[in-house]
Order: C-alpha cells, then structure tokens, then sequence
C-alpha cells in the first residue's frame, strides 16, 4: 500500500524535473552550425550566463571553441576544445544530421571532434552551470563537457581519478602548458610540473588531502554553492573552501589552474547584483603562489627568473642584466644580455671582464654546486669570479656562500628572506662586447666595400638619392611646437591632435575626469588592440600650462613599475593632451569600495607597491617629485593588479636646493596634510600623510570620510582607527575579516605604520622609503603616539 501511494508522488516529481529541464537548457537541433569569425551569435545558456562558440586568438586570423562567462565584459573562457589546434577563419562548428559534433576547418579538414564513442546525439545544448552536453533521443548525456575539463572547474562539476587539469602555456595561448592537477588513486590532489613538449609529470610541488585505503575511491566536487571538497567513498569529507563563500545567487566561482601553477579559486559579482567586474582570488593552492619549488622544472616563473607576489597573483622578473628568452612570453625564462663563458685567452683582469649585480631578498633554491662557509661577501664574489662554472651566489647574514651554475630555477622574492642574490654579468665595456660590435661593423663595412666596388658610379648616384630623398623628407615633416629642450629629452612621442582624435573616435569613451580636464580611451596606431589613456586638457589656464610642462618634461623620465607610463604628448594650438598607458582593472577606488570586498593578501601587495612607487618620487629620481594629491582615485591597476600611481598634473618640482615650498592648497577633502591650511612650508610629508589615510582605507575597505558608516563616531576614518588601535579591536577596524585576522602581526604592522603617517606634526612622519620598509618587515615598526597632539586623547 505504502508503495501504491507513493507512486502519484513519484508521477509528478518525475514530472516537475522534466519542467525543470525543459526550461534550464536550450537545445542546438541537428544540422545547426556556427562559422568562426562570421559575427554569428554563439549558443548560449537559457539564462545567458555561458555561451559556446568561438573567441579569436591574439593573431584575429584564428580562433579558439570555447565556453564563456556571457554576461561580463572580459568575456573568461572557462573550456575550449582545440587548444592544441587553432582554427583558422571561416572554420565551422556543427552538429551534424548523423548525431557528431564536429569542428573542420574552411577546406572541411577535421580539426576536432567530441567523442561520442559509438553513441548518436539528437541534440546538444548549453546550460546555465556551464557545461556543454550531447543528449541521444533519451535525453542521456552521451559527452559533456564538464567530463572533458582543460585549466577550469565550476560549481556543479566533479572531478574522477584520472581526469586531470592542465594549464595554459601562457595568458594568450590555450596551448597544454607547463602545470597539471591530478586527482589520484588515493584520494589526494597534486600539483605538479611537466615537461614540455612530452608531457612527463615532474614530482608534485603541493599534496592536498590524505591518502585513503586502496578500496576507497575519491572524487574532487566543486559544489553548486561554490564550495570546494575532496569527498571520499566512505563519507569522509577534506574542505578546500575559503573560510567565507560568497553565494552562488550573487557570484559567478570558478577554480583555475594558472599558467603559473598556483590552483585559484575565484569569485566575480553577478552583473544584475550590481557587481563592479573584478574576478577576485579567494583562496590559492598553495597558499604562496611563489612557493611552486621541485627538483625539475624551472618553477612559477621559468629558469632564470624570479617570482615575486602582487595582489596574490606571480609577478616574473629577470635579474639584472637579463632578458626574456621570448620577450612576448616572460614564463619563457630569462637569458644573459651578454654571454657569461669565459673563454682562455681574454684580455684583461677578470675584474675588467665582470661585476656583480645585487639582489636583495631572492634566492635560488637548487643549481647548488658548492657551498662555503664562514667567508665574506667581498670573497665570496672572488671565489665566484675566479670560477667559470659560477654564474650567482646567494650570500647571508650567517657569512654563507653558495655558489650556482646556470640555469637556476624556483627563484623567489621574499620580503623576510635576509639574503642577496650577486649576479655576475659581463660588463658592457668587456672585450666579448667590444669584440663582437668589431666583427659586426667589419662585416658590415666589407659588405659595403664589395658593393660599392662593383659598380662605384651607380652606388654613388643611389647615395646622392638617399641623401636627397631623406632631405626633402625632413624640411617636409611637420612642425610641431616644442616645450623647451626638456620634452626632446624624454624620447617621448609628439602627437598631432588628429592622430588622437582618430585615436579615441571622436573622444567618444570616457575613462574619468580629473582635476585638469578628461580622460579618454583610445586604440593606437588606428585599428590596433594597443589601448591608451588620453588626457585632455580643456580647461587650461596660464598656471594650467605650467602644469603640463612640468608632466611632459619630467614624467616622461620616471621608469618605475608602480608609476603610469606616459607614452606622449600633443602641444597643437590650444589643444594640450597627454597619452598614458591604459590601466585594465580601473581604480583602487572601485576596487577597494565596490560590493565584495578584495582578499586581504591582495590589499597588502597593492599598499607596498604605492609605497614603493612613491619612494621611488621622493628619492629616487633625479629631480624630486611631490605628488600632492594621493588617494585611491589615482592609483590605477594593471593586467595583473599591480598599482600605478598617475595623475601628476598636480605634482609640484623641488629642487634639490629648494626642499620647502609654500603654495595654495591642493589635494582632496579627507586626505590633505595638516600643514596646508597652516601657512607652513610643504615638504614630501604631505605625500606621507595622505599615504597614510590611503592605507588605512586598504585595511578598512571603507572611505576615509564616510557619514553612513556606523555613526558620527565613525565617520572620520583617521579617528576611529586610532581608537580601535588604542582599545586593542583592530578586529572591528577589519570587519573581522578572518584572512586579515589570521594576520594579525601583519595587521598590526599596518596600522601602525599609517598612524605613524598621519601625525599632525610633519617631523614625526616617517618617510615614505622608512615607511615602505616597515610595510615590507624590513624594519621594526615601534608604537605610534596619538597623531592629534591637541585632542582629547593626549
């Protein structure tokens, strides 16, 4: 009986799930096609979250079969099917009328093709959690792409022992790359490196999980909520998952393994929640993302490099006197500028021949073939300059020397690491250099003298030509007006106000407005993907013009990778404008203020870079530059999250002779230094200062003036972290962010350091190099007193 009566029950559950999956999925009929680079409309989701088609490569002439994030601008490609085998143009992707699902290329080559073994689809549609799938006439799924997964996992999929995820070569190429995760027979996830181009699988890097009895298989589930697990068959559950998971109805999750090796788990806000377009890290695998060492392999970065952390993405950089193998493709590795063999018969001391370069908290792990202790620093580069085989040397506090041979590999920038890297380069006087431009330039001058020799008369009227040609050419080319020798200095480009006219369509799409006029996006040359950021200056007075002089002539000679590069200028008439590099990821002020709230290992690798960059203003230029309006408005974010310091149109010049000087007020409301409201001399204090306040908004995520926040009590940001440091509850400063309280020494650091800088009293700030090594741990940072000497707390 109790069977009979639940059969009506089962009925109509059978057919609610039939309703549910009519309308979650959108079938693709049999004969249906799409054409790469048509401008056809791919197959999407019913909710339009995913679609499936193509996306072109870098070269527009190829192109990759894919699945997509629909709804955000950046379009993440979450599986693609051809990696390995680009498809050309006019490529087609069908579903035949004999149940295949087939990829050929304009002349019906097969390219790819979904393995159905010997099963017949009917259909085939795209579904609102991402996967692609071929339904025979039951509606069973005969191939899936949640089944057939490449570098990504979303909620909903799981991962079987012996599917494994494997790595792009590089951002731009979806070619097998260098990383792998493997689910194993045990029940353990591993990261491990490969050899290219076989594939062989080098010895893990990181082991997530435990291992299970034989009998006890595993699956990795990455769940519909967004949660991560290995679940076993005994029940037994290991959790990946970040402490906090946003929720699925308002964030889009994906888990990637990146190019670099470190396994992500990412979140992004959904469009109809308001989101503001940020894929942000929740949790990395393993949790230094540098940390990717084994005894093959040439680790995060390639041989050679170094990996260093920033907004809790892999940074590569090539040591000094180094350069990328590709220059298109820093994963490459890095090679010598000048070859380091030291060959027998050399002129000149071996002093004459090399020098070292210093890196300061690096370090190699492997390529050891010698270790030497105790010595000094001044030996130990003698004993490595006197040796042909020895390329670097990592040397330590505890007067250790360990001696290298390249290629090194693993190599990793630690601000606790107390250690130096010494490089030895060639120097670029030595005789290798001096010998190889000699045989070039005699190469080139008996090339010149054959020619020349056979027929003298003919190569004298080409010369005579060439001569006349490039003549003409140069009293033909435009003039432009010039601002003092100082701009031709800076090997900037002088633009004419047509080109970066065409160059923004019109000045049609607005990137900001700023103190001194508007900032535009443009595409230079004409038709290319190179984006730029130009300032228009509309509004320009006599005191405007000086401003402009001063940006084009001094910051087209500061190189620093936390300062937004200027590429150019146009100085045409009454038309000012200045043409930048285009920062990809907005603002630090739409970062850090916008709905969910940045990881904190993120927050704390874009404050040390602020800091490094305006270091770098105060002191290391040859000309101090005080920037005088810091706050997150100006700090822009690259590709990979790495800030930039812009806007210096309102940065003011001290000469080395002239420290203080004494103007109107500049900055903004919240961030201004006392002393510009006292008739006191400004100093780079004023930068410290606001850097200050800055920092606090990093810890707190919130404004520094912010009425809405919490009461009167709170709104002033300054006020209310001196009170939470004072009473011991940085946890509420955080809002018992747990990363950040996991920190807590780290924490502790930072609101220290940037109560420190907002001290009324400009003497008591620290400088910004003091301050950014106190952020960096370099320097102990001891207790801040009250920064309002006139307040009720002193």
């Amino acid at each position: 009986m109790a069977s009979n009566s639940a059969l009506p029950h089962i009925v109509i559950l059978s057919f609610l799930l039939f309703l549910l999956l009519a309308v979650s999925q959108a079938n693709v009929e049999l004969g249906t096609h799409l054409i790469a680079g048509d401008g056809g409309s791919p197959w999407t989701s019913p909710s339009s979250d995913f679609a499936f088609g193509f996306q072109p490569l870098e070269d527009k002439n190829f192109f990759l079969l894919c699945i997509w994030f629909y709804q955000i601008p950046n379009k993440t490609i979450v599986w693609y099917a051809n990696r390995d085998n680009p498809a050309p143009r006019s490529s087609k992707i069908e579903l035949t009328t004999d149940g295949q699902l087939v990829l050929t290329n304009p002349i019906g080559q097969q390219l790819w093709k979904a393995n159905t073994s010997t099963s017949v689809a009917a259909s085939a549609a795209m579904l609102d959690n991402g996967n692609f799938v071929l339904q025979n006439k039951e509606s069973q799924y005969i191939w899936e792409s949640f089944s057939n997964p490449t570098d990504t996992i979303l909620p909903g999929q799981i991962l079987q022992v012996g599917v494994n995820l494997s790595s792009q070569l590089t951002y731009t190429n979806y070619s097998r790359g260098r990383f792998q995760l493997r689910l194993l027979q045990d029940g353990s996830v591993i990261l491990n490196p490969v050899s290219l181009p076989a594939y062989f699988a080098y010895d893990p890097y990181l082991t997530i999980g435990v291992a299970n009895p034989p009998d006890n298989r595993s699956t990795l589930v990455f769940s519909e909520s967004g949660r991560l697990y290995i679940e076993s068959s005994n029940g037994s559950i290991v959790d990946l998952s970040p402490i906090n998971t946003y929720p699925s109805a308002d964030f889009y999750h994906r888990a990637t393994l990146d190019v670099h090796g470190a396994f992500y788990l990412y979140s992004y806000p959904r469009p109809s929640r308001g989101g503001i377009g940020v894929w942000s890290s929740d949790k990395s695998f393993p949790d230094d993302v540098c940390n990717i060492t084994g005894d093959l392999g040439g680790g995060a970065c390639g041989y050679n490099s170094y990996c260093g952390v920033a907004n809790g993405m892999p940074i590569c950089e090539c040591p000094p006197e180094y350069t990328p193998n590709d220059p298109k493709n820093i994963l490459s590795g890095c090679k010598p500028k000048i070859p380091l063999l030291c060959d027998e018969g050399e002129s000149g001391s071996l002093e004459s021949l090399f020098e070292f370069k210093e890196l300061i908290g690096t370090n190699w792990p492997f390529s050891d073939y010698e270790r030497i202790e105790p010595i000094s620093e001044e030996d130990c580069k003698n004993s490595c300059l006197q040796d042909c085989y020895c390329a670097v040397v990592i040397y330590n506090t505890a007067q250790q020397c360990w001696k290298k041979r390249l290629p090194v590999s693993n190599g990793k920038l630690s601000a606790s690491d107390t250690g130096k890297a010494l490089f030895k380069v060639r120097r670029p006087t030595s005789s290798n250099a001096t010998s190889s431009s000699t045989t070039k330039k005699d190469q080139t001058i008996a090339i010149l003298v054959g020619s020349l020799g056979g027929s003298v008369f003919i190569n004298f009227l080409l010369l005579a030509a060439t001569c006349l040609s490039a003549f003409y050419a140069y009293q033909k080319r435009p003039k432009s007006n010039t601002q003092g020798s100082s701009i031709s200095e800076t090997n900037l480009r002088s633009f004419t106000y047509k080109e970066l006219e065409e160059a923004t369509n019109g000045f049609k799409e607005e990137l900001g407005k700023g103190a001194f006029g508007i900032v535009y996006k443009g595409l230079y040359p004409l038709g290319s993907k190179n984006l730029v950021a130009v300032k228009r200056l509309d509004k320009v007075v006599q005191d405007g013009e000086k401003e402009f002089k001063t940006e084009v002539s001094v910051i087209g000679q500061t190189h620093h990778k936390n300062l937004v590069r200027l590429f150019g200028y146009c100085d045409e008439g009454s038309h000012r404008l200045l043409v930048y590099e285009f920062m990809s990821n907005g603002s630090l002020a739409s970062f850090l203020f916008g709905l969910s709230r940045p990881h904190w290992d993120q927050r704390t690798q874009i404050a040390i870079g602020i800091a490094r960059g305006l270091a770098y203003l105060h002191e290391e230029c040859s000309t101090q530059i005080i920037h005088c309006d810091i706050k997150p408005q100006n700090i822009l974010l690259d590709d990979f999250f790495r800030p930039r310091i812009s806007d210096f149109g309102l940065a003011k010049l001290l000469m080395p002779d002239q420290v203080l000087t004494r103007t109107v007020v500049r900055g903004t409301r919240g961030y201004v230094a006392p002393e510009w409201f006292r008739s006191t001399p400004i100093t780079a204090k004023v930068d410290v200062y606001s850097f200050g306040v800055m920092l606090l908004e990093i810890i707190s995520c919130r404004r520094s003036v912010d009425t809405a926040w919490g009461g009167e009590e709170k709104a002033i940001l300054t006020d209310w972290a001196y009170d939470c440091y004072r009473e011991d509850k940085l946890e509420e400063l955080v809002e018992r962010d747990e990363e950040a309280m996991r920190d807590e020494k780290r924490l502790l650091t930072f609101v220290m350091a940037a109560i420190w800088c907002i001290q009324e009293d400009p003497p008591l700030r620290p400088t910004i190099k003091k301050v950014s090594q106190m952020l960096e741990g370099a320097v102990d940072v001891p207790c801040p007193p009250c920064p309002f000497p006139f307040s009720s707390y002193s």
